[in-house]
């Protein structure tokens, strides 16, 4: 008996006036109802306004053809908010009682970049952490002083709430939540489709300021040691023997790694890991010490450590949650 196709995921885009097209582009990339790629989960996109048989200008000369009115955020699994053009603009009413109306029934809410300053406007943020651009965090913490701005983070969720930093770490929010709902692959067969990196460490710090000069050869040896440890991520690995490899001293080793990456050697190499150990869950039968080993925790109990950390669930759960059908039968099971 065949298998029942799974329902799509719903997807509500939040459209007015002032909206930023690249946001848009974004979550149209990421969820659009017409994408046709293996692997891909079901969704179902709907850009919504306050009136649907309104266009809604955009910069540049762009018009966005909204096809539901707000009422359809009740059917939602999802709610995005894109960047807005200009943080002093007044968001309708009508799409802050509708956001609020969301939140209130548990629907999650994100934003991006700028769209925080929607979220504060309708009082989604007051109490909670929030992320927004680096260059608009000290507005965003000025004007609504009862949220607490975290100016580094890529992105931040609190509370069923999502936010975002700008531009690039909005795709960064976006692949994190198809991550959250369909597990890693699914996102990282969409971020493979965009030709960008399924998800990035470190914060939006790295980018605030520009990075003193470094030669070429300091920058190809961080390279070349990213890319051995992760060929190799189930060997033991050291700040002291990656450095060693780069032919650094472990202090310069690491400060040119975190001024590059944005974060430290040791904590991009546990991310790298639970990304692994999510791939190996999702696609093997592999009991969970032999993921451990595969993916470089040396334990069971050190992996579900980290993925209580950084995933708030455990490595059963997780397989449970998003194990492939045909998981048996990966190439990288063997």
């Amino acid at each position: 008996m065949a298998t029942a196709p799974p329902e799509p995921q719903r997807i509500a885009l939040i459209s007015f006036p002032g909206i930023r097209a690249f946001d848009i582009s974004v979550i149209t990339e990421v969820w659009g109802s017409d994408r046709r790629i293996p692997g891909a989960p079901p969704f179902e996109l709907r850009r919504v306004a306050v009136d649907p048989a309104t266009p809604v200008p955009l910069r540049g000369g762009l018009t966005l053809t909204p096809d539901r009115p707000l009422d359809w955020l009740d059917q939602a699994d999802l709610v995005l908010v894109p960047g807005i053009e200009d943080p002093d603009a007044d968001t309708p009413t009508p799409v802050l009682e509708a956001l609020r109306r969301a939140h209130a029934t548990g629907t999650p809410v994100a934003s991006l970049c700028a769209g925080a300053f929607v979220l504060a406007e309708a009082g989604l943020l007051d109490g909670r952490r929030a992320v927004t651009h680096w260059h608009l965090a000290p507005t965003l913490a000025a004007r609504h002083p009862q949220i607490t701005v975290e100016p580094d983070a890529l992105f931040v969720e609190d509370s069923g709430i999502w936010t975002s930093a700008g531009t690039a770490a909005g795709i960064d929010l976006c692949l994190h939540l198809v991550r959250t709902a369909h597990g890693a692959e699914a996102a990282a067969t969409i971020a493979r489709s965009m030709v960008t990196a399924p998800f990035r460490t470190g914060t939006q710090a790295q980018f605030i300021e520009h990075p003193t000069p470094r030669a070429d050869r300091d920058a190809d040896a961080l390279a070349a040691v990213r890319s051995y440890a992760l060929t190799h991520l189930d060997e033991p690995h050291t700040v002291a023997s990656l450095a060693a490899r780069a032919d650094m001293s472990p202090r310069t080793f690491a400060r040119h790694f975190q001024a590059t990456t944005g974060t430290t050697p040791l904590h991009w190499l546990i991310t790298q890991r639970v990304a692994a150990a999510q791939k190996l869950l999702e696609l093997t039968d592999h009991p969970l010490p032999e993921v451990a080993r595969r993916a470089g925790f040396g334990s069971e109990v050190t992996m579900r450590q980290h993925f209580a950390s950084h995933l708030a669930t455990s490595p059963r759960d997780y397989r449970h949650a998003f194990r492939h059908p045909a998981a048996g039968n990966n190439p990288i099971a063997r």
